[in-house]
């Protein structure tokens, strides 16, 4: 089947290729640098499929000219589809599908990374030493052991997460609108949504971003927090409304940001953008905050998880040519 696999890196490249070589029927893919936007849609004329990542824009204009341009399916190689309108894809015909799991460990292991790197300063401490200061004056943590962590999501990452922090002797509150046993198995308390936020020393993310939860942590939950929290985000950007966070910083309310997500991050994320002048006024302040702590949607990033999106990947677009039932299809009716 002949692909175009938009915002397409070397990584990208390799896993893909390497994915495919072991199909009986190998695809056709063409590797596009550029994202999938209104302007760019058109370097899909002539292919049979998309694949998308995730800041690519599958909006109804967008989607309507991929089925003009004969376009039969919607691949991502992500696990989020916010960036998806399902309801215009099932009405052109379109099935969209996805990659649920790859690694969870990965995401998991990036968050804890983000805790451990704010508490003990590590990044500042790192910076220190460089400049040939070995001063600890500003460099206090706190022990993770008995703090009150809270998990606000808890599919197959935010399970990963629980049995960490489990493991780091962490008193667990839980929230999710499908609750799981093995996370209450994993030494995890099940509590409502406020519960969790206004109870916790560490507010975690692990839940997709969809209309209920668009700007979840909200100038008015901030408020309501611990003094000091600490706020985690490796899930998507538009959970956290960035101007808040900024004022619960400045207030101190909060005391840590670390972040892999940022809701306006297609027009910074995944380039070298070293010698260009940063544009978003939002994000470079909170770049100048000593308590935050930013990473480019990287939580993913490992070989393992890279392997596991090539491979289900490739196989869902093998699974519509074969006219095989698709397991990772995306419905609009529940999603």
């Amino acid at each position: 089947m002949k692909t175009a696999v938009f915002s397409s890196k070397p990584h990208d490249f390799q896993f893909l290729s390497e994915a495919n070589q072991k199909l009986d029927r190998p695809h056709e893919f063409n590797f596009l640098e550029l994202r999938l936007t209104e302007k760019t849609v058109r370097l899909a004329e002539g292919h049979q499929a998309v694949c998308g990542f995730v800041n690519d824009e599958f909006t109804a204009q967008v989607l309507t000219q991929l089925a003009a341009f004969g376009i039969k399916i919607i691949a991502l190689r992500c696990a989020g589809f916010n960036n998806v309108d399902l309801e215009a894809a099932e009405q052109i015909g379109l099935p969209v599908v996805r990659v649920p799991y790859y690694s969870p460990h990965a995401v998991a292991e990036h968050t804890l990374c983000l805790m451990l790197a704010l508490n003990r300063q590590v990044y500042r401490a790192h910076q220190r030493i460089r400049e040939g200061d070995f001063s600890l004056h500003g460099l206090m943590g706190f022990d993770m052991f008995g703090k009150t962590v809270g998990v606000v999501g808890t599919g197959a990452i935010g399970q990963c997460v629980v049995r960490i922090l489990n493991g780091l002797g962490c008193q667990v509150l839980a929230y999710d609108v499908h609750p799981q046993p093995a996370v209450v198995a994993a030494g995890a308390t099940y509590v409502d949504l406020e519960t969790v936020l206004f109870e916790s020393d560490i507010v975690t993310l692990h839940c997709p971003l969809l209309p209920e939860t668009h700007h979840l942590i909200s100038a008015q939950r901030i408020e309501r927090m611990k003094p000091g929290v600490m706020i985690i985000n490796t899930s998507r950007g538009g959970l956290v409304d960035a101007r808040a966070v900024i004022d619960g910083l400045k207030s101190r309310k909060i005391g840590a940001l670390g972040l892999d997500v940022y809701e306006e991050e297609a027009d910074l994320f995944f380039e070298d953008r070293s010698n260009d002048l940063l544009q978003d006024d939002v994000f470079a302040r909170l770049t100048t905050f000593p308590n935050v702590l930013v990473t480019g949607h990287q939580a993913f990033f490992t070989k393992e998880a890279l392997q596991q999106i090539a491979k289900t990947t490739v196989e869902s677009l093998a699974s519509f040519e074969a006219n095989l039932p698709l397991t990772f299809q995306l419905k609009y009716s529940n999603a």
